[in-house]
């Protein structure tokens, strides 16, 4: 088989680019190595916790042990399956703030600025506001991307947003517009009551045009001739096939199998590849180099009302809203239950929030399972841009082998520091007059846990992955020794080959990446056709006018 374009990857880059080359008139042939993305478990929001649960969907990858963490291996989820991540993930829309682009710029990714980037949001955006929902100048209104808010009608959402305004922090209407900093309703890539992933906001109307092409099959390596990428070996059926591209081959397998592959391919730290038998075609020691992630814990509180979304924390309760959901696509089913959210600065001297906080009306982990108190609530809650930095390594040269990967949580005194004060920040917001109807006690930390040992004793046991790793792949200046790619998403040192998914951020954003990491996969699709991008905006986001003399 061969097209025009050969990716890898039907996640969230992957899929734009499928609907952006194809429309075009280009011809598109999509390697997956998951399967469908049908059924409840994926498609029904309040459903969240399963899919990334599920081997099937999963690849079920796991960090070596941390050993600032209890030597803890902590869950890697990447979706393994139509639309990727985009499918399994929490389907909180987040586009980061716009100092994250500005320094990718100052980095060396030209041309990926704030001013750059904005139009591609605003493309890539069907955004539905209310009527007191921000200033849609800064938003996009025709896009494929459905996004929305959820009803907040537990009051609790209300509570948060109220508790913030009260301990002194802004206010936001559209943290994804203007004003990032502040508390606000929380967006979601939900659409009439369905996850609007990446599969079917951009895959399913490319599959409609006669050149767009889907194959289930696991890629293997990037094969290259002369020092030009001519396709993609893979493995479908127990055979071993060659898929021809004839432009380009443009890698999208995620910050964790993108690195992977291309290793197998011959890209990468040579000394490494040399390790496992591997010929190197490009010596480029960034690949799997500058791993980051968000690292989280689950502030939880006891509920004095019995408002919360334990209530429904039982098989008959799950039983009607799931009926509900699956008739009518509305009710309870109908929401990641994210509904309310903050982004404040962690101290004076911070020019941009460096704290991010999804609020959830119930106490309950990603995994299922809920806290053994009953009704309660949480604020998931995490520094945004951690001094610590891992990689990701071949086992092996066995494609099928996992690759290993080390994260170096909280391996800067920084990152402590930071992860404390997002502690007591919390407790002190959950302090405010609009929790006092509502707060019984604190379930964890626990009130008892003061000092900066307890506090990081609490962190070593219990902090999370927020699941947003990046950075494997990094963007940069071509002369740059640790770039992988340069800013229009060619690997360096080989012809004809792209990489574009959030491997290639040179910094991690503020926020949840599934939104940054589609609006890659917009941009690069204007570099891949030789397209001139976007004319850049002229609108200046919201700064604090005082963010060097206060922190909030």
């Amino acid at each position: 088989m061969e097209a025009d374009f050969v990716i890898v990857g039907a996640g969230s880059s992957g899929c734009a680019m499928a609907y952006r080359l194809s429309g075009a008139g280009a011809s598109v042939l999509l390697i997956e190595a998951g399967g469908t993305d049908a059924g409840p478990f994926i498609q029904m929001p309040a459903a969240l916790s399963y899919p990334m649960n599920m081997a099937r969907y999963d690849w079920g990858y796991r960090s070596e042990p941390e050993p600032h963490l209890n030597n803890r291996r902590l869950a890697t989820p990447r979706g393994k399956v139509l639309g990727g991540s985009s499918s399994i993930n929490g389907m909180v829309y987040v586009r980061g703030h716009a100092r994250d682009f500005d320094t990718w710029a100052e980095m060396g990714a030209e041309g990926w600025s704030y001013a750059d980037v904005l139009p591609y949001y605003k493309r890539m955006e069907h955004w539905h506001p209310g009527p007191r929902d921000g200033d849609r100048a800064w938003r996009g209104t025709d896009g494929p991307l459905h996004v929305t808010r959820g009803p907040r009608r537990n009051p609790l959402y209300h509570a948060f947003v109220e508790a913030g305004r009260q301990a002194g922090y802004q206010t936001t209407d559209d943290y994804n517009g203007e004003k990032q900093e502040g508390f606000g309703p929380m967006e979601q890539t939900v659409w009439r009551g369905r996850r609007w992933s990446a599969a079917n906001a951009y895959l399913r109307p490319a599959l409609k045009r006669p050149n767009c092409d889907l194959m289930r099959a696991e890629a293997r390596r990037v094969v290259i001739e002369e020092g030009r990428a001519v396709g993609v070996e893979v493995a479908r059926g127990g055979a071993i096939e060659l898929v021809r591209a004839r432009r380009e081959v443009i890698v999208a397998a995620s910050s964790i199998n993108s690195p992977k592959l291309l290793m197998l391919s011959g890209i990468g730290p040579a000394a490494h590849l040399a390790e496992h038998g591997l010929p190197v075609v490009a010596d480029r020691p960034g690949v799997g180099a500058n791993l980051q992630d968000h690292l989280e814990v689950y502030f939880q509180i006891a509920s004095r009302q019995p408002i919360t979304l334990y209530r429904y924390w039982n098989l008959i309760s799950k039983a009607v809203i799931g009926a509900q959901w699956l008739l009518t696509k509305t009710g309870l089913g109908a929401s990641n239950q994210f509904e309310s959210a903050a982004f404040i600065r962690s101290g004076t001297g911070i020019d941009y929030p460096d704290i991010q906080y999804h609020f959830l009306p119930m106490a309950v982990r990603y995994d299922g399972r809920a806290a053994s108190e009953g009704h309660g609530f949480q604020a998931h809650v995490g520094p945004m841009r951690s001094s610590s930095r891992g990689h990701v390594r071949l086992a092996s040269a066995d494609p099928a082998e996992a690759p290993k990967i080390t994260f170096n949580y909280m391996s800067h005194e920084q990152d402590w520091t930071e992860f404390r004060q997002c502690l007591r920040l919390t407790r002190e917001i959950f302090a405010q007059e609009a929790f006092a109807p509502f707060v019984r006690h604190e379930i964890q930390p626990g009130a008892a846990l003061q000092t900066d040992e307890e506090l990081d004793g609490f962190i070593r046991e219990h902090a999370e992955s927020a699941y947003h790793p990046c950075g494997t792949a990094r963007m940069g200046r071509a002369d740059d020794p640790m770039a992988v790619v340069d800013p229009e998403t060619r690997v360096i040192g080989v012809d004809r080959l792209r990489l574009a998914d959030s491997s290639i951020f040179p910094q991690i954003t503020n926020g949840n990446l599934n939104a940054p990491s589609i609006m890659v996969g917009e941009k690069a699709a204007d570099h891949i056709l030789g397209q001139p991008p976007l004319p850049a905006s002229n609108m200046v986001p919201w700064m604090h006018p005082d963010w060097a003399g206060s922190q909030r």
